[in-house]
């Protein structure tokens, strides 16, 4: 006689998903409040890390894209071994990559505060006109203060993303899909009643 088992249930395997991942937020913000050096390290490796697979994609288009002029071939082939070469260079030097990496967000803040500022004044905003404009403001110091200290910068950035992944963790056990036997009492109860 052959012992089947059923398969376990969408719900069964949607809340052992939510647990999961749960867990892993909360493991994850804990590692980065307990251990913020090695959290950075990390972060550090993994944006040297992509910089090389970016450059090695950009190279893939450039050498085997049809619908490319040769001359953006080559812009894009060009841009694709600088990008490798940053990605090596940032590999080999880890304090400088998050330097690298302190400035680009600095940078991206203020791009998006100048935007923010622009919408506001146009009127081409979602938000009302003098909010996208304090925003703006607020997102251009906030640019700047990471150019003047990006160290503090990035260390609050680790600090502060791991309270928010604890955060996260915490508030996805409290969104646990009902277990299906929780389901089906509710139906009977109500209609006892």
């Amino acid at each position: 006689m052959a012992v089947t088992t059923a398969a376990p249930s969408p719900v069964v395997l949607e809340r052992g998903f939510v647990i999961a991942s749960a867990i892993s937020a909360i493991a994850l913000g804990i590692a980065a409040l307990v251990w913020p050096g090695a959290t950075l390290v990390t972060v550090a490796l993994l944006f040297g890390a992509y910089l090389v697979v970016s450059g090695i994609f950009r190279l893939v288009v450039a050498f085997t894209s049809d619908s490319l002029s040769t001359g953006i071939r080559w812009f894009v082939g060009i841009m694709g071994v600088l990008i490798i070469v940053a990605g090596i260079i940032a590999l080999n030097n880890l304090a400088q990559s998050l330097l690298v990496l302190a400035f680009v967000i600095g940078f991206g803040w203020i791009f998006d505060g100048v935007a923010a500022i622009a919408g506001g004044i146009t009127g081409r905003t979602a938000l009302p006109r003098w909010l996208s404009i304090v925003s703006g403001v607020i997102s251009i110091i906030g640019g700047i203060v990471i150019f003047t200290l990006p160290g503090v910068a990035i260390v609050t950035f680790v600090i502060f993303g791991g309270w928010i992944l604890i955060a996260i963790g915490v508030a996805t056990l409290f969104s646990l899909p009902p277990k299906k036997g929780a389901q089906t009492a509710a139906p009977v109860e109500a209609a006892a009643a």
